[in-house]
């Protein structure tokens, strides 16, 4: 009998050919970024400022770095970032090397919030909510709690409205209250 030669099928070739793509891709891509940047380090793309100052107002007690850090790593995706927090995970502290591209705007923090503080202008919870008749009713005597959850979707809303409602003039009773206490403790001015 005689021996056959190993013969190179299509199929390996095709398998060839698409490995050696995508190794070469991989050697250029980084090649290039190592070029482009001048160091080491591939360059990072810009975040948007308004992303990061979006995602501050939600969570103040965020670092603007690590929200930066984590904008660059998701693709700028805000909703990714969000979740994130909000799932519990928090947000990973950035290397000491990441320095983020802050642009040189004039004070794109304090224009947002005069935006804010002419929307909301000076405007309390009860002239917001139209609760001043419901302030001089005293709801608290003559309110029973309504539990439970209806399955019609007005009734839902009606509930839910009332126990926002409800919260508010909680607070301000005892915001009044609190008040009072301290009124008395210090006592009257000789």
């Amino acid at each position: 009998m005689a021996e056959e030669e190993p013969s190179v099928n299509i199929p390996s070739l095709l398998t060839l050919a698409v490995v050696s793509f995508f190794v070469i891709r991989w050697f250029l891509n980084r090649d290039g970024a190592v070029r482009a940047n001048g160091s080491g380090r591939p360059q990072g793309r810009i975040i948007d400022q308004t992303q990061v100052e979006q995602i501050s107002q939600m969570f103040p007690q965020l670092n603007r770095r690590d929200i930066m850090w984590d904008l660059q790593r998701n693709g700028g995706s805000v909703a990714a970032t969000t979740e994130r927090i909000l799932t519990g995970r928090g947000l990973d502290t950035p290397p000491p090397a990441y320095q983020p591209h802050i642009p040189q705007s004039p004070h794109p923090a304090s224009a947002t919030v005069a935006v804010v503080a002419s929307k909301t202008g000076n405007q309390d919870l009860i002239s917001r909510y139209n609760l001043s008749n419901r302030l001089s009713e005293e709801t608290e005597a003559n309110s029973k709690t309504e539990s439970g959850w209806a399955q019609n979707k007005n009734e839902r809303q009606r509930l839910l409205q009332k126990r926002r409602d409800d919260m508010i003039l909680a607070a301000r009773r005892k915001l009044q209250q609190k008040e009072r206490e301290t009124s008395h403790a210090t006592g009257p001015a000789l």
